[in-house]
């Protein structure tokens, strides 16, 4: 099966602005823009045919071409990362049996999240797949705290007994009333895998109420009844956490610095 990771960067983010080219600075003291440690993290998965930074701006364009990324220009227009997958699909010579979007706010996304959800995207009938990690009490206290704080943070996901979404939410879901004892909270990975012909269909569907008032681009499949495959993974003692706010920078290095990640 081909597959194509495709790295969706836009510089005019609401809440942060400028973000794919924040520099976040690794163990070895080496400073690194947040879109090439998204390529790296890319780059570094096994079963993937290429990998393409996707992006309407030239800065972060030129900068990506800087550290040997190639790069696809889409469009003003695209209004999410599934959108701008769709554009960078029609620019490919041969289509691939298998697109994936790893965000370019997700750095520390390990190969396996990934290399999983490839295999998973094997089975025919799987339309559109995305990971989800079981919250550790670190993760879960961050995700509260945020919320607490007034920030959006991470997401979390909801999943029935056949392993496809319920739904997907910036809220902590289920309700966390105490850490001390905690329901079972997935953290949604920002990796999505599509069929080619799913991500035409989502091009030709309007943006739905409950995509707009989340932010979450996967929940147009959702709201248009196409089944959301969650496949779980297993963080073997790696901190996942997405860039979302200043406040993530910190974050972000603190695990780079444990993982002796350059």
């Amino acid at each position: 099966m081909s597959a194509v990771i495709f790295i969706p960067a836009r510089y005019a983010s609401t809440r942060y602005p400028g973000k794919p080219l924040v520099e976040l600075t690794g163990a070895t003291g080496e400073a690194k823009s947040l879109i090439q440690r998204s390529w790296e993290a890319a780059k570094a998965v096994k079963g993937a045919d290429a990998v393409y930074v996707l992006t309407d701006d030239s800065r972060i364009a030129e900068a990506a071409r800087g550290f040997g990324a190639d790069v696809l220009m889409t469009s003003e227009h695209a209004r999410n990362g599934t959108e701008r997958c769709a554009e960078g699909v029609a620019q490919l010579q041969h289509t691939p049996d298998c697109v994936v979007n790893l965000q370019g706010d997700a750095p520390l996304t390990p190969a396996w999240f990934v290399e999983a959800l490839i295999e998973r995207m094997a089975d025919p009938a799987v339309r559109m797949a995305t990971p989800i990690l079981r919250c550790d009490a670190e993760t879960l206290t961050n995700f509260v705290t945020d919320r607490q704080n007034g920030r959006v943070g991470g997401t979390t996901a909801v999943a029935r007994a056949d392993g496809t979404a319920l739904y997907f939410s910036k809220e902590v879901l289920p309700f966390v009333g105490s850490l001390e004892t905690p329901p079972e909270v997935w953290h949604h990975v920002g990796v999505y895998a599509y069929r080619p012909e799913a991500l035409e269909a989502y091009m030709s569907w309007p943006e739905g109420p409950l995509e707009k008032a989340e932010g979450l681009e996967q929940l147009r499949f959702l709201e248009n009844g196409v089944p959301v495959t969650c496949v779980p993974v297993e963080g073997k003692g790696r901190v996942f956490w997405e860039l979302n706010n200043p406040v993530d920078v910190a974050r972000i290095e603190g695990v780079l610095a444990k993982e002796g990640i350059a």
